[in-house]
Parts: C-alpha cells; sequence; structure tokens
C-alpha cells in the first residue's frame, strides 16, 4: 500500500490551498479515509475523516467550516480543501487509510484504525 500526499505549500494566512493523496495497492472504495497533521512539538492529531462511499464526514473542531474533505473513488484519490487558513494550521499534513470491512457510510475517528500513511505534506501559513 502506497499513499503519496502533494499540494502543501506556503501559504498566507486567509489563503486556501488544496491537499490531494493519491492510493496505490489497494481497493481504495474499500477503505474509510483521513487526513491527520503534527506540529512541531506537539502530538499528531484527526483534522478530518471520511467514510467509503463519501457520504459521511467528520471534522476536528479547529477546522469545522473552513476545511472539507473529500474523495473520488474512481481516481484512488483524497483530497483536503483548506480554505481561511490560520498560522495555527502550520504542520505535516498526512493521509491515511484505515483498516477495511467498515460499512461504506460509517466513519471511524480513532487513530489507532488508521494502518496506512503517507509520507507527508509540509503546509505552512505565515502570518
Amino acid at each position: 500500500v502506497q499513499l503519496q500526499e502533494s499540494g502543501g505549500g506556503l501559504v498566507q494566512a486567509g489563503g486556501s490551498l488544496r491537499l490531494s493523496c493519491t492510493a496505490s495497492g489497494l481497493t481504495f472504495d474499500e477503505y474509510p479515509m483521513a487526513w491527520f497533521r503534527q506540529a512541531p512539538g506537539k502530538e499528531r492529531e484527526g483534522v478530518a475523516y471520511i467514510s467509503r462511499s463519501g457520504g459521511n464526514t467528520f471534522y476536528a473542531d479547529s477546522v469545522k467550516g473552513r476545511f472539507t474533505i473529500s474523495r473520488d473513488n474512481a481516481k484512488d484519490a483524497l483530497f483536503l480543501q483548506m480554505n481561511s487558513v490560520k498560522p495555527e494550521d502550520t504542520a505535516m499534513y498526512y493521509c491515511a487509510a484505515a483498516t477495511g470491512g467498515y460499512p461504506r457510510d460509517f466513519v471511524p475517528t480513532s487513530e489507532d484504525t488508521y494502518l496506512y500513511w503517507g509520507q507527508g505534506t509540509q503546509v505552512t501559513v505565515s502570518s
């Protein structure tokens, strides 16, 4: 299984960024997916989660209303649209795939559920 993130970079506060994650080595639509992030000196945190079907999502309070997670099962791709970004959004962002076997519309939010991880893409928000 390989997950490859892209789309990170430097953006000004208030701006937008779109992260992408392409998956290979797995049947993509069988896996719930998520975006996590980790800032220097801080623990990794879950940012956004999405069910296998894409019909259900869950967001951390810190990004609710600003970030949107989506997926394209036909293209084995996961996305994170980041709007109105803030300096505190600065972190390495990782996409992750949960274990298989969940119902199509279930959204697992326990980090322990996520077994496959990408290498990460850096997002830096300047004030």
